[in-house]
């Protein structure tokens, strides 16, 4: 038996309950993970109302897409993995079928990678999905090159500072946005190069400065609706508008805005990588060194501890974090 975080019903942080449930054991591809730490995502929120493209199977139901922890046992056709090993929980599975929220999870085998002994758990459960996606979309799909500028906006979430990080990592020159002037000095030491508040700077002067006037050949957009328009006017001709999220939460003008300006825009996520064996294992390997070199490092705005989970999401739904929010559970870090 182990404590698992499940809800019976759908609705906000308060239908979260933590119960003991008995997992059985892996099976076949499968691996037992001791859990450490957990990296929370606004796509499980959205998942226990039900509001998700993974959409819940039956109640009751786990949730969780990332962790860090050590494997305890392995199923059958398993190999590369050892009770014993230190691991990272990738989120390349529905979460309605292979929840990790809990002291314990079953995984596919195929969703972990080996975490470096100076990768502590924290940090690894608050890298994945941001890097993950990061990449995805700079480097495997757009190409971004060392001199180039990247408009990032939502800028302080954990994929936009992950963006952020991977930018700097090639050279590029990001240029970050945020609603909240309170950000600014956070988004600056996270290495962006130019800050934009909405609604107090000209994102069209700014951008313009920083790419000598032809635009920028790039966005990563997490917010889309009706800004988007304003988006593509700051681009270059033949620019690429990547778009992630939908925090607007407003029908997005794709097709009238493609018949008015020589911009591409189209939606991303991270499985366009994860689903293609060949571009996972780059992604995979551009991530893993980076951690271990510290040329990536996830920025973790606070931690709580698994006992916790419901102020935790009430946390990340009142969307004032800056980075990750990370739940503790096995390990030895006490909680902030």
């Amino acid at each position: 038996m182990a404590r698992v975080v499940r809800f019976h019903e759908l609705g906000g942080p308060e239908v979260l309950r933590l119960e003991e449930h008995d997992l059985g054991m892996p099976g076949t591809g499968e691996v037992l993970v001791d859990v450490e730490a957990i990296g929370l995502n606004r796509s499980e929120a959205n998942f226990r109302r039900d509001r998700y493209l993974d959409r819940v199977a039956a109640l009751p139901s786990g949730l969780g897409y990332e962790a860090a922890g050590r494997v305890r046992a392995v199923g059958p056709e398993v190999s590369g993995l050892a009770p014993g090993d230190l691991v990272s929980i990738l989120p390349v599975f529905p979460q309605s079928r292979y929840p990790v929220y809990g002291e314990q999870a079953i995984v596919p085998a195929d969703a972990l990678v080996q975490r470096p002994s100076a990768v502590d758990a924290t940090t690894a459960a608050a890298s994945w999905m941001a890097f993950l996606t990061a990449y995805g979309a700079l480097v495997d799909i757009a190409r971004l090159r060392p001199g180039e500028a990247v408009v990032i906006t939502a800028a302080s979430s954990s994929v936009g500072l992950a963006a952020i990080h991977t930018a700097l990592r090639i050279g590029a020159v990001p240029v970050a946005t945020t609603n909240d002037p309170g950000k600014e000095g956070r988004l600056l030491q996270a290495g962006a190069a130019r800050v934009v508040v909405n609604g107090r700077d000209d994102l069209a002067e700014v951008v313009r400065e920083v790419t000598g006037g032809t635009g920028a050949r790039l966005a990563f957009d997490a917010v889309a609706g009706p800004s988007i328009e304003e988006l593509a006017r700051v681009m270059a001709s033949d620019a690429l508008i990547l778009v992630h999220g939908s925090l607007s939460g407003r029908p997005t003008p794709l097709p009238g805005l493609d018949r008015m300006l020589p911009v591409c825009t189209r939606p991303y996520t991270l499985f366009e990588v994860t689903g293609d064996p060949e571009r996972f294992a780059r992604a995979k390997h551009y991530i893993t060194t980076g951690l271990a070199s510290g040329s990536l490092a996830p920025v973790i705005d606070r931690t709580f501890h698994l006992n916790d989970i419901v102020a935790a999401h009430r946390y990340l739904e009142a969307g004032a974090q800056v980075g990750k929010i990370v739940v503790t559970v096995n390990s030895q870090e006490d909680p902030s």
